[in-house]
């Protein structure tokens, strides 16, 4: 693959501080740790934050994950070969208050999907999501209880994660980015 010149309208995109974000984030989880929760992240962006904020708030219990595959409402444009992690949860659901992790909420169909997944496995007595980056531009009626940054970008900006934990957005919108920064910096996720 060669390398493209950048376009005549790119511009770099912003490093944020993640470790920073997730300090934030620990921060403001600590009024929901009253209520003994079970951590849940969404696969795969929100696996390495959970991780994370399991060990910043020494939580004893382990975490789980959820696997969205099969509550994706946009198999027309993904496909229908999902890749599927499968969920796993440590303990019972019924009854028990549930904390949601995410990288990114964006139009919150990741986190409705991630609704319907947890209540196939049971009834909880309350759900709060936190995430790490909130975007903005919902396109269904969810927000994030807890959330490290807010951002403002339009519908076709996007926001990168890479695997180390160093965040980048741009507002830029092109193949050329998302080469360049992929190659660059392992990116995990794609366009959000």
């Amino acid at each position: 693959m060669t390398d493209a010149a950048a376009p005549n309208n790119y511009a770099a995109p912003e490093v944020l501080p993640v470790e920073n974000i997730l300090q934030i984030m620990s921060s403001r989880m600590q009024p929901f740790l009253k209520h003994d929760p079970l951590l849940v992240a969404i696969q795969t962006g929100g696996v390495w934050i959970a991780e994370q904020l399991h060990r910043s708030l020494q939580m004893e219990e382990p975490w789980g994950t959820v696997d969205i595959s099969f509550y994706r409402d946009d198999f027309s444009k993904i496909g229908t070969h999902p890749q599927v992690h499968g969920s796993y949860l440590p303990i019972e659901i019924d009854d028990r208050h549930i904390i949601i992790v995410d990288d990114v909420l964006h139009t919150g169909r990741t986190a409705r999907a991630a609704l319907n997944e947890l209540f196939a496995w049971g009834r909880p007595a309350s759900v709060v999501l936190a995430v790490l980056l909130d975007r903005g531009n919902r396109e269904v009626p969810l927000h994030a209880e807890v959330v490290g940054h807010h951002m403002s970008l339009g519908n076709d900006d996007f926001v990168k994660i890479s695997a180390d934990g160093r965040a980048f957005y741009s507002n830029f919108s092109s193949s050329w980015f998302a080469d360049q920064w992929a190659r660059t910096y392992s990116l995990t996720t794609m366009e959000i």
